[in-house]
């Protein structure tokens, strides 16, 4: 017997200092938490005490009853404290303090009473010692208890008793059974060994009650915090575990009285039972259920925000990933209030807004808001959470809003929440009744506009992206429609000049040869301009390309320009990766360029070396050159010329891209008056490129007197 009393207590000394070390952890300085931390101390060690005398320790009677006294004296000074300070000032104060001197005069006495050697008393007098006084005495230590907890239940205004409600109800169990025990002691003159061995469980019930009640008053400066997620799924373990027991039981007595159905009733009951509790613990109704439970009866906030914000930014990081990333904002703002559906209006340029998405439910038909309706200005003005069954029973909270009507043709409409980005209305999310009733609280609205808000700026976002990734596109046709009309604006200068040589050279045999030959060529140009056009410039083919050949090819083109540019080769097999046609022609405008800004008498030289694995291309001349602010902000920048009328101000821009894109680099050094120098980088491959990776060798340009 004694060694149950001594696990009841063991068990009530545990808890005790596990709540004891819980709340000195979180004790910022404030006296009321000190009480506490004093008021729990102090009954661990009078259970560890009593649990120890449960073994056979040795410990002094006296000792036990002075350490129970000051058990008592402890939580009386932490309830007087709460009094005091929830209790108006006057008579009803006086009385407080009347009660606590009576009560700590009481604990005092009881403890000198202790200390009397009741041994060396006469018997008749040590009995009435042992049982009136001092069984008499505890027995009114827990009344005061309880008129203390009574007193403060009572003072609490209805508001705030849930603050206190767990407090009350913990240490009123605690004293109950002690006016109980004593009770019982008195009226049969002696203690009950049962009762007393089962105190220290008992005791132990109300520790989790008072770490409730402490969570909840931060007033008393104790930061003591239950992880919700430790609370829900401790809940479901004990109420699993609590299902499989009573299961359990029922399914032995289905095998004990079943006769010789028994044992196969028994084993379909586990199963079904089994398959039951799977298909509850996977309910998320149930699951819902379960966490308004819990929320509302033992945390002092619905929400854990921290939790639920860090959730809900995931969430939305995630939607960029997936295919439906409108969709996935909707499901993230739904499951903060476990809303199974909802639709997502976003505004249109016109500034009208439409629905653009919906989530498990199919968006009403003309549903679309007008940029000056009743809503849309509400919401706007407001950027209130509209409540759909707050707005029908009291519709004066709304400003006489008038809902429009496809609103009510949702089913099981439940909220319209704005979402707002830089103050601006950029659309709104309905969401439909969710699956547990959820109480709408300030709560609930404000967390709900707070994701609104971030959800709207991550809306604004995709849709940037969407809006860039089409100007991208249209980017890229801009750019190959310049890069085609650059090269027609070529062709067209070599054709203008068959044309004007024509009237003079027609009868000459060489010229027609020569003729035919351009005309050839442009013929092929041009074919292969329209292939890009078709394909585009992401899906121009590349081939491993004999460098020296290729710009022996560009030079021999614009052979017939003075000067004449100069070719110098590397000596050694030059390959490298890229499309013939396109750095054909950055190769020829960059040529071009350096002819046109240099006198017919300078010289433009073009050489090519492989300097540590990398093809170098320098094209040099003699020419005007350029200074340095005019190579910085307007040599690469598209559509910026300084030819007039006969440039388009690409070539030097899609030069450099294209180089860009070989990965290869594009420099310039210049010089006015003393020429320019530009040096082209590009990775070369292995192996020199086959002849039938190239193109046939562009015919060269009209020259000599008759080509000019």
């Amino acid at each position: 017997m004694q060694e149950i009393g001594s696990i009841s207590y063991s068990a009530g000394a545990l808890l005790f200092l596990l709540l004891t070390l819980v709340l000195v952890t979180g004790w910022r300085g404030r006296l009321q938490g000190a009480l506490l931390v004093a008021a729990t101390a102090v009954t661990t060690l009078w259970a560890a005490l009593l649990a120890w005398r449960g073994i056979g320790g040795a410990v002094p009677g006296p000792a036990v009853q002075i350490t129970e006294n000051l058990r008592y004296l402890a939580w009386y000074a932490f309830l007087f404290g709460i009094l005091r300070q929830a209790a108006p000032s006057g008579r009803g104060n006086g009385r407080l303090r009347a009660g606590a001197a009576g009560l700590y005069a009481m604990v005092g006495a009881l403890t000198l009473l202790a200390l009397v050697p009741v041994a060396s008393l006469h018997p008749v007098v040590a009995l009435a010692v042992e049982m009136k006084l001092r069984l008499g005495g505890d027995l009114l230590l827990a009344v005061g208890g309880l008129w203390l907890v009574e007193l403060l239940f009572r003072n609490t205004r209805p508001e705030h008793r849930w603050a206190v409600k767990y407090l009350c109800l913990g240490l009123g169990v605690m004293f109950a059974y002690d006016f109980f025990l004593y009770s019982d002691a008195l009226l049969f003159r002696h203690i009950d060994v049962h009762l007393w061995n089962a105190r220290g469980a008992v005791d132990a019930l109300a520790v989790p009650l008072i770490a409730v009640s402490a969570a909840r008053n931060p007033q008393w400066s104790l930061d003591v915090f239950v992880s919700r997620g430790v609370v829900y799924h401790g809940a479901t373990l004990v109420g699993a575990g609590g299902y499989l027991l009573v299961m359990a039981a029922a399914g032995y007595y289905i095998r004990l009285f079943g006769g010789e159905w028994g044992p196969l009733l028994h084993t379909v009951f586990l199963f079904g039972a089994g398959a039951v509790l799977l298909a509850l613990l996977f309910s998320g109704q149930v699951r819902a259920r379960v966490k308004v439970f819990l929320n509302k009866h033992f945390f002092n906030y619905r929400y854990d925000y921290r939790e639920e914000w860090l959730r809900f930014t995931h969430t939305l990081s995630a939607c960029k990933a997936t295919a439906q990333p409108r969709e996935c904002v909707i499901g993230a703002v739904a499951s903060i209030v476990e809303s199974p559906a909802g639709i997502l209006w976003t505004r249109r340029p016109s500034g009208v807004l439409a629905p653009v998405a919906a989530w498990n439910m199919a968006p009403p038909e003309g549903a679309v808001e007008p940029p000056d309706g009743a809503l849309v200005r509400f919401l706007r003005e407001r950027e209130w959470v509209i409540q759909l069954d707050e707005y029908r029973a009291t519709p004066e909270l709304y400003d006489g809003l008038r809902l429009p009507a496809w609103l009510g043709a949702i089913p099981k409409a439940w909220a319209v929440v704005p979402l707002v980005d830089r103050n601006e209305l950029f659309g709104f999310v309905v969401l439909t009744r969710p699956r547990v009733d959820v109480a709408f609280n300030w709560e609930v609205r404000d967390l709900l506009k707070t994701a609104a808000c971030q959800a709207a700026s991550h809306l604004a976002q995709l849709d940037a992206m969407e809006s860039l990734a089409e100007a991208r596109q249209f980017e890229g046709f801009n750019r190959l429609s310049a890069l085609i009309l650059h090269d027609l604006k070529n062709l067209i200068a070599q054709q203008s000049l068959v044309v004007d040589s024509a009237a003079r050279h027609k009868h000459n045999p060489a010229f027609i040869d020569d003729a035919v030959r351009i005309m050839s060529h442009s013929v092929g140009r041009m074919n292969r301009l329209m292939a890009l056009l078709r394909k585009g410039l992401t899906d121009a083919a590349t081939t491993a390309l004999d460098l020296e050949s290729l710009i022996a090819d560009a030079v021999r083109e614009r052979a017939a320009t003075a000067p004449v540019p100069q070719f110098t080769g590397a000596g050694v097999a030059v390959t490298v990766l890229a499309n013939r046609d396109r750095l054909l022609s950055v190769v020829g405008n960059l040529i071009q360029n350096a002819q046109e800004a240099t006198a017919k008498d300078g010289h433009v030289r073009v050489t090519l070396a492989c300097e540590s694995g990398r093809a170098v291309i320098h094209i040099e001349d003699d020419g005007c050159g350029m200074d340095a602010d005019f190579v910085r902000e307007r040599l690469f920048r598209p559509f910026d010329t300084t030819k007039g009328d006969t440039g388009m101000g690409i070539g030097a821009y899609e030069a450099r891209e294209y180089i860009h894109e070989l990965g290869g680099d594009l420099t310039v050094a210049s010089t006015p008056g003393q020429g320019s120098r530009f040096r082209i980088e590009l990775p070369c491959t292995a192996a020199p490129a086959a002849t039938s990776d190239h193109a046939a060798p562009e015919p060269e340009a009209i020259g000599g007197g008759g080509g000019r």
